[in-house]
C-alpha cells in the first residue's frame, strides 16, 4: 500500500461497519425487548422476536467485519499522516483507532456471554461498551470533520476515494 490512501477493500469495510453499528444503536431496544419477554414468559410478538434476533446477528457479523478488518490492515497498512500533523492529534488519533477497534471486538463477545450464557456482568460491560463506542464514534467523525474543513487535509476523502 502507498501511503496516500486506503484500499477498495478497506474503505468498504469501515462503511459497512459503520452502517451496521448504526443500526445496532438505532434498533438496540429490539434485544432488550425480547430479553424482558423471555424473563417475563410472554410470547414475543414476530417484531420483538426478529429485532432481538437481528441484534445478535449483526453483532456477531460486526464481530467478523472488525477482525477481518484488523487482519486487513495489518497485512495493507494505513496511510500515513498528513506531514504538518501536530503529534498530539496522531496520538490522539491512534488511540481513538485503537479503543474503537477493541470495542467493536469486545461488544460481539460481552453481549453474547450476556446473552448466551446470561452472564450479568457481561451486560454490564455490553452496556459500558455501548457508551465508549458512541463516545469515540463521535471522537472519530469530529476529527475527520475537522481535519477536513479546518485543517484542508485529505483524511477525510482518503476513507472515501479508494488509492489508484
Amino acid at each position: 500500500m502507498s501511503n496516500t490512501g486506503y484500499s477498495k477493500a478497506q474503505i468498504a469495510i469501515h462503511w459497512l461497519i459503520a452502517i451496521l453499528v448504526i443500526i445496532q444503536l438505532v434498533l438496540h431496544e429490539g434485544i432488550g425487548n425480547l430479553a424482558t419477554h423471555l424473563k417475563d414468559g410472554v410470547e414475543p410478538n414476530t417484531a420483538v422476536l426478529l429485532l432481538g434476533r437481528s441484534h445478535v446477528v449483526l453483532g456477531l457479523v460486526i464481530f467478523g467485519l472488525a477482525i477481518f478488518r484488523v487482519f486487513v490492515r495489518l497485512k495493507q497498512g494505513a496511510p500515513l499522516p498528513p506531514e504538518t500533523e501536530n503529534p498530539i492529534l496522531v496520538v490522539i488519533a491512534k488511540l481513538t483507532k485503537l479503543i474503537l477497534y477493541s470495542v467493536l471486538i469486545l461488544m460481539p463477545i460481552s453481549g453474547s456471554a450476556a446473552w448466551f450464557l446470561g452472564q450479568e456482568a457481561a451486560l454490564k460491560g455490553h452496556l459500558v461498551g455501548k457508551f465508549l463506542l458512541v463516545g469515540f464514534l463521535v471522537l472519530h467523525i469530529l476529527g475527520a470533520l475537522y481535519q477536513h474543513f479546518i485543517l484542508k487535509t485529505d483524511v477525510l476523502k482518503r476513507m472515501v476515494q479508494p488509492e489508484q
